[in-house]
């Protein structure tokens, strides 16, 4: 069973899609400033190379006003009026190195500095986002609002918008959390996760890596002694082909139904370099990792509280379909057989 899917964990700004108009896309967008540049040159360019003669200046702008030229970014017709071309033609004129790059647009000074954020808010914002990364922008601006009726040096308080944008540029972003345990551990796993980076990794070669884990299904079945119980599936995946190596039903998720499970997969598809497996008690319990030490596979486990290191296992199961139901609402019935 090959699942289909590659690990890819994204950091930092997404590419934008391709714009229509003008023949524009989003890796042009860098060059915005120079275009603007060449464009106001070439409007001025002549009078540049061929000054008029006295008095005559002013009509000769007039004629470069009256016609269209193409606007450099979406590729529309626009006019310039008679006042910007002249300012455009003295300042050309008195840059003597370059003059395409004086004519550039120049990047605002105030720009990224949302003047509407003070510092307290900014000061407060920072210290809840510290405090609470897993809120969303909303329940953040909503607690500023409930914040300065009790601090008044917060107010005026900007408005949604203005957060949400302040948000994005200073990356707080809505972190989710990864366990809803308050503990020791559970608390180092989440400062680790803030102050380190997360990239993504595959193995060089089929073979090299192995997970495995379990998965608890979402319907209990009828087992031959007519109990109702949960069933979990237990699957080994490749790390570098995304072949399910072996996949198997079992009652429960113990260090007996990890071996016979791990078995069945390397009966199947030989012997791994390596493998990567959670904390679980069954996965480090000492018959499986003595077995696999024997066999010369090296057993890596993942940092407690930490799932995003193991994102194989999202792909297989995910890929597995739920029974159906069966007409007027019964479920369907599966017996398992552990032989």
């Amino acid at each position: 069973m090959r699942v289909a899917g590659r690990r890819s964990m994204h950091y930092g700004a997404h590419h934008a899609a391709d714009r229509g108009g003008a023949g524009m896309t989003a890796g042009d967008d860098s060059r915005i400033h120079e275009r603007w540049g060449q464009l106001r040159f070439s409007v001025i360019g002549h009078l540049l190379a061929a000054p008029p003669a006295a008095g005559t200046l002013r009509g000769e702008l007039e004629k470069l006003a009256a016609r269209q030229w193409r606007h450099p970014s979406t590729g529309e017709p626009v006019r310039f009026g008679v006042s910007t071309i002249e300012r455009w033609l003295y300042r050309a004129r008195r840059e003597r190195h370059d003059p395409v790059g004086v004519l550039k647009r120049k990047r605002r000074k105030d720009a990224g500095s949302q003047d509407s954020m003070s510092a307290a808010v900014r000061t407060a914002l920072r210290a809840q986002y510290a405090a609470h990364p897993s809120w969303s922008v909303q329940l953040h601006a909503d607690n500023l609002r409930a914040l300065a009726k009790t601090q008044p040096e917060l107010s005026p308080l900007p408005s949604y918008s203005t957060i949400r944008r302040f948000c994005k540029a200073q990356a707080l972003w809505k972190r989710r959390r990864l366990t809803s345990r308050d503990t020791a551990g559970a608390q180092r796993a989440e400062a680790r996760l803030a102050e380190r980076e997360v990239r993504s990794y595959e193995a060089e070669y089929v073979g090299g890596l192995w997970h495995w884990d379990c998965h608890f299904g979402s319907r209990k079945i009828l087992t031959p002694r007519g109990e109702w119980a949960t069933p979990v599936l237990f699957g080994v995946l490749d790390d570098r082909s995304r072949l399910a190596c072996h996949l198997q039903w079992y009652l429960a998720e113990n260090a007996q139904n990890v071996a016979h499970g791990l078995s069945q997969a390397f009966q199947k598809r030989g012997l791994p370099r390596a493998a990567l497996s959670d904390n679980g008690g069954a996965m480090i319990a000492a018959e499986v990792t003595e077995g696999l030490g024997r066999l010369g596979i090296v057993h890596e486990t993942t940092l407690p509280y930490s799932p995003y290191q193991y994102v194989a296992a999202p792909y297989m199961f995910s890929s597995i379909g739920k029974p159906r139901d069966l007409k007027g609402g019964a479920r369907v019935v599966q017996h398992i057989s552990l032989s």
